[in-house]
């Protein structure tokens, strides 16, 4: 019990713990701004993954068009519904869910 109390009467051991203290829980980079900032960056890292992979689907989707004209054709008629001057186009649309169930 004299050792305990002979701890809290050191300065340098209450100069440790108030740091301690505050570091944890007053400052600017306190431990939940450290979650949060941690929270952050693995949300932007999945962002970032999730473009690199879309930016090399349509990399490879632009080669695929300017080099095949057959594909060029097939991706004009499926996206834009362009059509030749002597055929018909038909654009079917799936209901809903919503609206099956009803």
């Amino acid at each position: 019990m004299k050792r305990l109390v002979n701890l809290v009467k050191n300065k340098f051991f209450l100069v440790s713990i108030a740091f301690l203290v505050w570091m944890i829980f007053f400052d600017k980079n306190d431990l939940f701004s450290q979650y949060q900032y941690h929270q952050q960056v693995n949300k932007l890292k999945q962002e970032r993954d999730f473009y690199q992979k879309e930016t090399a689907k349509v990399a490879k989707d632009l080669d695929e068009l300017t080099s095949n004209p057959q594909k060029l054709e097939k991706f004009a008629r499926e996206k834009y519904l362009m059509k030749k001057p002597n055929e018909d186009v038909f654009v079917i649309v799936q209901p809903k869910k919503e609206e099956v169930d009803k």
